[in-house]
């Protein structure tokens, strides 16, 4: 019987003209499609990078925030009253290198009868986490709250037009603070000039006690032990009629003063430098400082704030 034995079929040879030629174009559209890919990835990683390009220092933890210094080298230049017009002169602190870039700034006022001396802690506390800081002396210790506003807001253009270190400073992110009739100042500026990025008045006093035409981030900062400036008639009042939409907080200090602003003091400087930096650098590695509100503790008697922020 004969013996069949089965053919291997092969299929004929690949027509180079036609095969290989949809082949290549698949290998090509692969190719594409993957570079394409790996660009848009290569792309994307240094605009995540860049996407909050003000952010300056490493990412902050409790103590950092609470130390007596920050992560930048700083140093200092006295303003003469003699070289200055609108306000009577003071200190600037500065991060000595620039190879952060530019900074945010921010004016500083004392209060009645105070000179800078009374807020110069603050100067390059705030300034070594990586601000320009102007701790200013009024034209004359008894200005009043109207008057210290308009020389902050003096006080904020020459440092960005006129001062030695203009160059360092990003006009477009400034911030005012101050103490007492300062802290009314600080309010009755950031509603004079909204393009401002951080308002924070330390036991404020004003007779006006109505500021719902504020529309820039506002820290009210009260003492629950105040006699001059009792939050019940200030601090309180001034949190609770700026607008409901306005990123604004309200930190009472526990067993504090009118003066305690006037020295060192941990509480007061975590929570302004998280305000600034949350809002005048846009930094929302700070968030977690300020929301949720911070519970009452051995320093805080109360702490209201607009969390989730906005801005």
């Amino acid at each position: 019987m004969p013996v069949t034995v089965p053919t291997r079929h092969r299929s004929p040879p690949p027509r180079f003209g036609v095969y290989n030629d949809v082949q290549l174009r698949s290998v090509f559209t692969t190719v594409t499609l993957t570079a394409a890919l790996l660009g848009a990835a290569v792309t994307a990683s240094p605009a995540s990078a860049a996407e909050n390009p003000y952010e300056r220092g490493p990412a902050p933890t409790n103590s950092s925030i609470e130390a007596s210094r920050g992560s930048f080298a700083t140093s200092s230049t006295s303003v003469s009253s003699l070289s200055v017009s609108g306000f009577g002169g003071g200190t600037i602190y500065y991060p000595t290198s620039t190879a952060s870039g530019t900074f945010g700034a921010i004016a500083v006022s004392p209060g009645y009868t105070g000179t800078q001396s009374s807020i110069s802690w603050l100067g390059p506390r705030i300034a070594s986490q990586g601000f320009v800081v102007f701790t200013i002396d009024t034209i004359t210790t008894l200005d009043q709250p109207d008057s210290r506003a308009a020389q902050l807001l003096a006080a904020l253009d020459y440092l960005t037009q006129r001062s030695t270190v203009r160059t360092r400073i990003d006009a477009t992110r400034l911030g005012v603070m101050g103490h007492s009739m300062g802290g009314g100042g600080t309010l009755r500026a950031a509603a004079q000039r909204p393009s401002l990025q951080a308002a924070i008045p330390l036991t404020g006093w004003h007779t006006d006690k109505t500021w719902n035409d504020v529309r820039v981030p506002t820290l009210v900062v009260g003492a629950d032990g105040d006699t001059i400036a009792p939050v019940a008639t200030h601090s309180s009042p001034f949190y609770n009629t700026l607008p409901s939409t306005l990123d604004k907080a309200y930190l009472e200090l526990r067993g504090a003063t009118h003066f305690t602003p006037n020295s060192s003091n941990t509480t007061i400087a975590k929570y302004s430098i998280s305000w600034l930096k949350r809002f005048i650098d846009n930094d929302t590695r700070y968030e977690q400082f300020l929301c949720p509100a911070p519970s009452p503790s051995l320093t805080i008697a109360e702490y209201r704030d607009t969390c989730p922020h906005s801005s």
